[in-house]
């Protein structure tokens, strides 16, 4: 994944988001999350960030990370992150389909950070993906 998160790859990175119908702000919390990794990883600016698109708005540059957010129905939450090539797409997509899922994982973290020393922890940390 790392190879393919570099500029130098020549993949075009876009992030999809989708949530119910009343959710009110975009892109989501998670959506953002997603761009600053891919951009820290290009080491690019905010301006990089292409917000959706519409009119004539010309060629995609070849910094550009794509953030397109969906509204619509039910849908608890769903995120996909695309590295589109030439003849290729990679995607990634997780679909949250019910919110129990988040009180589990709040549930899991509150377990894991009695056992912590006082200090400033992240899901990350949680799930033992911090080196």
């Amino acid at each position: 994944i790392s190879k393919v998160l570099g500029i130098e790859s020549g993949f075009d990175p876009e992030i999809i988001e989708m949530h119910h119908k009343l959710k009110k702000d975009a892109p989501s919390g998670t959506a953002e999350r997603l761009l600053e990794i891919i951009k820290e990883s290009r080491r690019l600016s905010q301006g990089d960030i292409s917000h959706g698109r519409s009119g004539m708005v010309g060629e995609r540059q070849e910094s550009e990370i794509g953030s397109h957010a969906l509204r619509g129905g039910d849908v608890v939450g769903e995120h996909t992150v695309m590295f589109a090539g030439t003849g290729e797409r990679i995607e990634l997509t997780h679909r949250a389909t019910d919110r129990v899922i988040f009180a589990t994982g709040a549930l899991k973290a509150a377990s894991w950070v009695q056992h912590q020393e006082p200090g400033l922890y992240s899901m990350q940390d949680v799930l033992g993906l911090t080196s």
